[in-house]
């Protein structure tokens, strides 16, 4: 105490902690009026220092006893712990959510870069069951991809983006499908899906990989390397009847469960099918502006879109059983059976005619059974005294393009030979060279020896009006 109090406030505060006797003394002694402690023996100054210590100490006995006796002083106490105690309990679990929050964070954004958890409504549910029939998949020749991370290494892209392609939404601000209509032969139009490029990449990877490596059954000659619609053709050439049937809404028909379902069956995992299922479907869509944004919004269910490379390749292994079915039918009646995409065909001569009506009646059933609808309107049964066609060729006698179409663009080919292309049209498309080359080729396809006279035709054609 021997600072020299600079406010009165600070030497009150002195008088208080000590004695107003004690703080004279220590003044006197600062100031050089009283020797300081231990210069004087038997010092009466010491008696003044006794009475301040057993001063000090009766404060904070007569302190501690009101604490002691007053009941709301320990409340209050007592309050101001727990508060305290609690706001540090809070403080710790505030810091250790906040911790487990990142950790979580780093947790899911590690795993999404490793795998998909989660890939839209309805259709997540089997992302988690990545065990697969390896024996299934080895009997087909087919690659193993367990994991979202497997299929993303093997299409040599990431797991973001093989998520961006995969996911599904009920409403979107993108599409992966360029949408457009072309003219069908029997009229009205046809929606057709082509895929952006890179769900397209995606797409062709697994033609190439999984689906061009599973067998066939030898009825289907659509979309299949080696057939064509002249091998759908040929083994009806000459028959006495040709019956020609086709199945509606042939791929809108088919839904993503089915497919997911398919790919499922030949042995891989439920989360491989999920994946590679989404990669091939779509839903229709119907594009909605709002405030300036584009968006499609899903009217149906996923279902194969009629402009993926992945489309027709499902469809023919979708159809083995139907395929097998169809055939083992027809041999038992004596009828031969083709199928070309969503065209059925069967064709025979003599006495098995008369199993005409059991054919019809047949193939309604199990086409039923198998999930598809036959095209009532479209059902042909053509005899041999008229012009019978399967699937564009010819086959009453041998294997040919129809006389009428044959005259028409010959006289075309002739026309513009000598007149120009001004005017002139062939099909539905705009580009009339494209056209008539196109054409030239699909006879050369069925009949090779008409078919080169009239692609050199179109090649003088095309030097003399490039």
């Amino acid at each position: 105490m021997s600072d020299q109090p600079r406010t009165r406030q600070e030497l009150y505060d002195r008088i208080r902690q000590s004695s107003r006797e004690e703080v004279i003394l220590e003044e006197m002694i600062r100031l050089g009026f009283w020797p300081a402690q231990g210069e004087m023996p038997q010092d009466p100054a010491d008696e003044i220092r006794r009475r301040g210590e057993i001063q000090a100490e009766l404060s904070d006995l007569y302190k501690q006893n009101r604490i002691l006796n007053s009941e709301e002083a320990l409340k209050k106490q007592l309050y101001q712990q727990r508060l305290e105690e609690s706001r540090r309990k809070r403080q710790e679990t505030k810091e250790r959510r906040e911790r487990e929050r990142q950790e979580r964070a780093e947790a899911w954004r590690q795993r999404k870069q490793e795998e998909i958890v989660y890939l839209g409504d309805r259709v997540s549910g089997g992302l988690n069951y990545t065990e697969c029939n390896q024996e299934r998949l080895q009997s087909y020749g087919l690659p193993i991809y367990n994991t979202a991370e497997q299929i993303a290494s093997a299409m040599g892209i990431n797991i973001g983006q093989l998520r961006f392609l995969a996911f599904s939404r009920k409403t979107s601000p993108i599409s992966h499908y360029l949408r457009f209509r072309i003219p069908k032969k029997t009229g009205g139009d046809r929606i057709i899906s082509a895929p952006m490029p890179r769900l397209k990449q995606a797409q062709h990877w697994l033609l190439t990989n999984i689906l061009e490596k599973v067998e066939l059954h030898k009825a289907a000659h659509g979309f299949r390397q080696g057939r064509s619609i002249v091998s759908n053709a040929q083994p009806h050439v000459g028959a006495e009847v040709v019956i020609n049937f086709d199945l509606k809404n042939f791929f809108p028909s088919i839904s993503y469960k089915r497919v997911k379902g398919l790919l499922h069956a030949i042995g891989y995992s439920e989360a491989a099918a999920t994946i590679f299922g989404l990669l091939c479907t779509e839903p229709d869509v119907e594009e909605v502006e709002i405030d300036g944004k584009t968006y499609y919004v899903a009217l149906t269910e996923r279902h194969l879109p009629q402009g993926a490379p992945t489309s027709p390749a499902i469809t023919n292994i979708l159809c083995r059983r139907l395929d097998r079915r169809l055939t083992q039918m027809a041999e038992e009646l004596g009828f031969v059976y083709t199928r070309y995409a969503d065209d059925l065909t069967f064709s025979a001569s003599g006495d098995n005619l008369r199993h005409i009506c059991n054919v019809l009646r047949r193939t309604e059933s199990i086409v039923e059974h198998e999930g598809f609808v036959i095209n009532e309107e479209k059902t042909r049964i053509l005899r041999n005294s008229r012009q019978q066609d399967v699937t564009g060729v010819i086959v009453n006698d041998k294997a040919n393009v129809d006389k009428k179409t044959l005259k028409r663009f010959r006289a075309t080919l002739y026309q513009i030979e000598k007149d120009g292309l001004s005017g002139k049209r062939w099909g539905h498309s705009s580009d009339l060279i494209a056209s008539i080359q196109g054409f030239a080729n699909f006879v050369a396809m069925v009949n090779p020896e008409l078919g080169a006279e009239f692609k050199e035709q179109v090649k003088r054609i095309r030097e003399k009006y490039r």
